[in-house]
């Protein structure tokens, strides 16, 4: 499930970039800030744009999927 998100909700959220993150290319990273509810996304270069918010249970999958242990 992903859902839109309100400024108050995203306000007090602590980003962290993936520690497999190539600091040597600042054009290809993303940030995410986990919650009790889930876990939002963004981009890095435009931290002020559009956010993902997905449930925990998606965000699962996909880091399963992505990291091929599903």
């Amino acid at each position: 499930m992903i859902r839109k998100t309100s400024a108050e909700e995203v306000s007090g959220l602590e980003w962290f970039k993936s520690s497999y993150s190539d600091s040597s290319n600042g054009s290809e990273c993303v940030e995410v800030a986990p919650t009790s509810r889930g876990v939002h996304v963004r981009d890095s270069k435009f931290v002020q744009g559009s956010q993902v918010h997905v449930s925990v249970a998606a965000w699962a999958a996909f880091v399963g999927h992505a990291s091929g242990r599903r």
